[in-house]
């Protein structure tokens, strides 16, 4: 009989140092690596769409909009959101933020429970060292038009749905308010 072997967890500075090397990008959740998988090309217009419209709103504000490839920290965990905004004066880390304001996820049917599920318990959990930044967590479908949105509010946080293509998106994270039609264009 051949022991199962497991592959040993990592610090936070142990993965940060694999990833500067790393050919591919991984998240770290509970010291575990995971691999990031490639996107659909419908996936990539709607991000694209996002970043370009989120951008032009942004310029001058102080605010700044960051795709897929800058990680976001909490506490010792590590993710790739597809695109996220933070309103900070320094720069921080130059490979991760801590502090965003508004986080997007667009959704593949490969990801779309791990968006829902594990990552936005990480970005909103108290008993997770939470994003005490995060204003709000947009889930857009790449299938159809169809936008989750996750707002804090005092009591907790709101969902509402747009899922018309005359429907708009109300970013009050940042001042933004985008129609369906722009961001599945």
């Amino acid at each position: 009989m051949i022991a199962a072997q497991t592959l040993p967890r990592l610090s936070a500075e142990a993965y940060l140092a694999y990833e500067q090397e790393s050919e591919c990008r991984h998240e770290l959740v509970d010291g575990y690596l995971y691999a990031m998988t490639g996107a659909s090309d419908r996936h990539e217009e709607i991000a694209a769409n996002l970043l370009a419209l989120i951008h032009a709103h942004l310029v001058g504000s102080g605010c700044r909009v960051y795709g897929a490839n800058l990680k976001i920290r909490v506490g010792d965990d590590f993710f790739y959101p597809d695109l996220f905004v933070r309103c900070a004066k320094e720069r921080g880390d130059p490979y991760f933020k801590t502090d965003p304001v508004l986080v997007v996820e667009v959704l593949s049917p490969n990801t779309q429970r791990y968006d829902r599920g594990d990552k936005w318990l990480a970005y909103q959990s108290l008993a997770y060292q939470s994003l005490e930044s995060l204003q709000q967590y947009v889930l857009v479908s790449q299938d159809s038009p169809r936008i989750e949105l996750l707002t804090r509010m005092e009591t907790g946080w709101k969902r509402s749905l747009c899922d018309a293509l005359d429907a708009s998106l109300g970013l009050s994270s940042i001042g933004l308010e985008l129609p369906l039609t722009a961001i599945y264009a």
